[in-house]
């Protein structure tokens, strides 16, 4: 089954208004009112839709998330059967300080396609297409790095890596230092850092650490569509978390898993900037038009681009 390309431009449209709804609150130190803004910006035109979606990855729980919570349905209740993955503001410290890389998203499967991943993190591992074997969460750091430089017959000093500033990731930086790795480190925004090795201009060999397990999710979605490699494995460690882990169905709690296990069949990944960065660049507001640039992909058809659009605040 696939999904119907008429689907991209809904899907855009959502998240361009979310970023634009965030995008009010730029540099105005309320992260809370930012993702608040995002998250009402898109239930709104989710609703829109002819389709019957369901949320599998929201913004927490019923209790947690006033809105867009994980199991709402969405939708005029006309039409398909999606699972719904969102972040309706990924860098929500990035927008509240008007820092780079702050962006919406929305992914969708076709319903039982997505992975409901727990509100956990994430220890996870991206790269381009690669060849079966080559790069494993198990392997030792120096192993994976050798082996990608090999495959792409590069040095590994010429290698680079990209991974989340974080205390935890203290060992890894510190081995990455010692191979002579190049190193990029990024404050926040763990879906745009793992899409980073979907195109050589971006200049990222490798994504690793620990994230959030959403977020990866999400991400796996996009890098289904580039053919890149991608595994993950959550985290429990604590109870409360191994036993919502157990009433999802996640039976194993050490588990790998590989792309074509996070998102299975066809899916549409939209990724709008609010502030600009590498990848996309923010919304830029002038008179009553804004406009927005929107990274999507289809994996069905092959589509990934860039998209830009101007349209009417007023809309």
């Amino acid at each position: 089954m696939t999904i119907d390309k008429r689907y991209i431009d809904h899907f855009i449209n959502v998240s361009s208004k979310a970023a634009l709804a965030s995008s009010y609150l730029i540099g105005k130190k309320d992260k809370i009112a930012a993702d608040q803004a995002a998250v009402d910006s898109m239930r709104s035109e989710l609703n829109k839709i002819d389709m019957n979606g369901r949320v599998v990855i929201g913004e927490g729980t019923l209790d947690e998330a006033p809105m867009l919570y994980t199991g709402e349905f969405l939708g005029n209740k006309k039409g398909p059967n999606f699972d719904i993955a969102v972040d309706p503001l990924e860098g929500t410290n990035l927008a509240a300080n008007n820092l780079p890389g702050a962006i919406s998203v929305i992914a969708i499967a076709e319903k039982g396609n997505l992975f409901n991943a727990p509100e956990t993190y994430m220890d996870k591992i991206a790269t381009g297409k690669i060849d079966k074997g080559l790069i494993d969460l198990d392997n030792p750091l120096k192993i994976n790095i050798s082996n990608l430089a090999d495959y792409m017959n590069k040095d590994i000093s010429s290698i680079t890596a990209c991974l989340m500033d974080r205390p935890r990731h203290k060992t890894i930086i510190e081995k990455l230092r010692k191979l002579k790795v190049k190193i990029k480190l990024i404050t926040d925004g763990d879906v745009l850092g793992a899409l980073y090795v979907s195109d050589p201009k971006y200049n990222v060999d490798i994504f690793l650490g620990i994230g959030g397990g959403p977020e990866g999710v999400l991400a796996a979605s996009a890098l289904d569509a580039y053919d890149c490699y991608f595994q993950g494995r959550f985290i429990f460690d604590n109870e409360k978390d191994i036993n919502e882990a157990k009433k999802m169905g996640i039976t194993d709690l050490n588990k790998k898993y590989e792309l074509n296990e996070i998102v299975k069949g066809d899916s549409i990944f939209c990724a709008t900037g609010i502030t600009s960065g590498d990848v996309l660049s923010g919304i830029e507001i002038k008179d009553n038009n804004y406009t927005s640039e929107t990274l999507v992909t289809h994996k069905h058809s092959d589509f990934k681009k860039i998209i830009k659009r101007t349209n009417s605040t007023k809309e």
